[in-house]
């Protein structure tokens, strides 16, 4: 579970044109080591933008690690991964052998996280791809997504699970020299603040409930009010049902989804869930301004989470994912206030009386996702939801 540290600070990052040139200036600061990890690194002007700053940094010296994911990548030609080797930069990609006609759990496990770290001093962690937030065609606004930046202690609980997934890809690359550290820093334990705050992971080995156990914990201690906000949502028999029970004891359950439809399948999936979640009273907002990618949510003002993870089955049982939780006032406050700003700007309510009056076709075609998803979860090696509790 959560080990919660005292003594940081977290800082909130509201889509690419916060957190580039944050992640940007902090690579231009190093002076020993980087690690970076992304699911998407794209060959647009935002990936070139921060490779060009990564090569810098290797160019003067600095041990610099950069790790991808092999299905989210893919699309990176291999002369941009020569440049930054070139200059110095070490790039592995993780299970680099993909098949789009394949279920097996071992190429469906994606490393999803988000995560760069500078010198151990700072640290970021969240939701936003190295990609440029502009790039669907007609776009008008850019992709909606948060990260966070860290400062104090936690930065080398961040650390240490970077270097521990770097390591870890490196021996299966045949890479053994590149795991190892023969200068290693001692982790900072100065306080840079008062936020007490954790650093979740979801793994195969030994955190694979972690993030799923924080939010269900959080969920069943709410008192007045949860805002969720995911981009990909299609939870369990079990985080349905603490939804569901925490607005039956009159908490106030906000869910902000994903309007436009991305993935057509997962999109009619959640659709699903719909109408038992307003039955109960939650309330729905789909977002239609742009594409949305947020995976954040806030409760009772004072306990929030940013991260890569979504809460749908790749999420929650297949991909490596990373969140950061924050017990803060101000915090949760400011990325409430960010929430309703989108709900507000860009999102449409979903109303009981109206759903229900959906067409058949619809409504048959949301079944028939939700049931597609499932039986591809279990051709995975997944039990159903009799033994698992979980889609």
């Amino acid at each position: 579970m959560a080990r919660i540290i005292p003594n940081n600070q977290i800082t909130l990052l509201q889509n690419g044109e916060a957190y580039f040139p944050a992640i940007e200036a902090a690579l231009d600061r190093a002076v020993h080591e980087i690690y970076l990890e992304s699911y998407i690194f794209e060959n647009d002007n935002t990936g070139r933008r921060i490779a060009e700053a990564l090569r810098r940094a290797a160019l003067r010296g600095v041990k610099t690690h950069v790790l991808i994911d092999g299905f989210g990548s893919h699309r990176l030609p291999k002369t941009m991964v020569d440049d930054l080797k070139g200059a110095g930069v070490r790039v592995l990609k993780f299970r680099p052998k993909i098949s789009p006609w394949t279920l097996r759990r071992q190429r469906l496990r994606r490393l999803h996280r988000k995560i760069v770290v500078v010198d151990q001093k700072i640290a970021f962690v969240g939701g936003i791809n190295i990609i440029n937030d502009m790039d669907m065609p007609g776009q008008t606004s850019p992709r909606y997504d948060y990260a966070v930046s860290v400062e104090g202690p936690l930065v080398g609980e961040i650390h240490a699970s970077t270097r521990r997934m770097w390591s870890r890809v490196a021996w299966t690359r045949l890479r053994p020299s590149w795991g190892r550290d023969n200068h290693r820093q001692a982790p900072s334990t100065e306080p840079r603040g008062r936020m007490r705050s954790a650093f979740l992971v979801r793994d195969n080995i030994r955190h694979r409930r972690d993030i799923e156990n924080a939010y269900l914990q959080a969920i069943e201690q709410a008192q007045f009010e949860i805002i969720i906000a995911n981009s990909y949502f299609l939870p369990g028999l079990n985080f349905r049902h603490a939804l569901s029970d925490a607005a039956g004891r009159g908490v106030r359950v906000v869910l902000l989804l994903q309007g436009r439809v991305e993935y057509p399948l997962l999109h009619y999936a959640t659709h699903a869930l719909y109408g038992n979640f307003l039955e109960a009273g939650v309330e729905i907002y789909e977002y239609h301004r742009s594409l949305m990618h947020a995976k954040v949510a806030v409760i009772d003002e004072h306990w929030a989470t940013v991260g890569s993870s979504n809460l749908d089955p790749f999420s929650l049982l297949l991909a490596l994912e990373a969140n950061v939780v924050v017990d803060d006032e101000n915090f949760a406050k400011k990325l409430k206030q960010s929430i309703e700003q989108a709900v507000k700007m860009g999102a449409r309510p979903i109303f009981d009386n109206n759903w229900r009056t959906q067409s058949i076709r619809l409504r048959a075609a949301s079944w028939l996702s939700y049931g597609l998803v499932r039986l591809m979860v279990g051709m995975a090696g997944y039990a159903p939801e009799k033994q698992s509790g979980r889609v």
